[in-house]
């Protein structure tokens, strides 16, 4: 599949709604091949639900995605799932299967999606385990018997089996010591280049922002704006965003609650006043 699209990833008017809740308003942004973009924001901003459009498990309300040029909303079950084979998914949590060695997870989508023999996806599987700093040794633990770090390079491990374009990142660091987050940053960077591979991270971490990402994309909960503000406050290079003068964005990246915990003190007044 591959069309003369000009961007590899491409946001148009995006509209998320769940029944009268508005999640995502008429989001825009495209992504260039190689780019790495981190998508920040506050918890309830719809970053997560924004993920999963990219790849195809919500369909928004309004607007569309379109990735190297077709557009997601209009394809048939079978070619979305031929598309995902070209997207890697890092879920918050690792999502291991719990019941399976790590052995077993690293080669389920080799199992799934490839013909190779045993032997070549075994290779496959032992080098990405050196590529994440593992050893052979865990194949044949579970996920419980390895620390959340592990399982988290376990993870990302396995969204890159199938050779990826592209990898979806949702909160790679959280729960990590400042020790494992380094290594998970580093480790995002290093498969963005030594793969060639677009890469989109949501995250509350700006550490990661610092150090992985090319580009920031910053959006706000939609309950918090006024009836015209635009629902992305920042879309622009990740070394620049803090010089914003939006005191949202400086509050957010600072990590200073003061304004939002005296809004709050004001809105609860005037409904008791009420």
């Amino acid at each position: 599949m591959t069309t003369d699209a000009r961007h590899l990833l491409e946001v148009n008017n995006l509209w998320v709604e769940f029944g009268r809740q508005t999640v995502l308003r008429n989001i825009s942004f495209d992504v260039e091949p190689g780019e790495t973009v981190a998508v920040i924001g506050e918890s309830g901003c719809g970053k997560t639900v924004l993920l999963k459009n990219l790849i195809g498990l919500i369909h928004p309300t309004r607007g569309g995605i379109r990735f190297d040029g077709y557009d997601i909303r209009t394809l048939s079950e079978e070619k979305i799932v031929e598309l995902r084979r070209r997207y890697g998914f890092v879920f918050q949590q690792a999502a291991l299967f719990d019941s399976m060695t790590i052995e077993q997870n690293l080669l389920f989508p080799l199992v799934q999606h490839t013909t190779q023999s045993h032997d070549e996806m075994m290779s496959v599987v032992k080098r990405l385990l050196d590529e994440v700093g593992l050893s052979h040794n865990i194949l044949s633990k579970k996920p419980a018997e390895l620390s959340g770090g592990m399982r988290k390079r376990v993870g990302i491990a396995r969204a890159l089996t199938l050779s990826p374009e592209i990898v979806l990142y949702d909160e790679p660091t959280t729960g990590l010591d400042p020790i494992m987050t380094d290594v998970i940053n580093r480790l995002m960077l290093q498969m963005a280049i030594e793969h060639s591979i677009t890469s989109i991270i949501v995250t509350h971490d700006m550490s990661t922002v610092r150090h992985v990402a090319d580009r920031v994309i910053m959006l706000y909960p939609h309950g918090r704006l006024g009836r015209d503000e635009p629902q992305i406050l920042y879309d622009g290079p990740a070394h620049k965003i803090e010089e914003s003068t939006d005191p949202r964005i400086l509050d957010f990246i600072q990590g200073d609650g003061s304004a939002r915990l005296k809004e709050d003190s004001e809105i609860s007044e005037k409904e008791s006043e009420s």
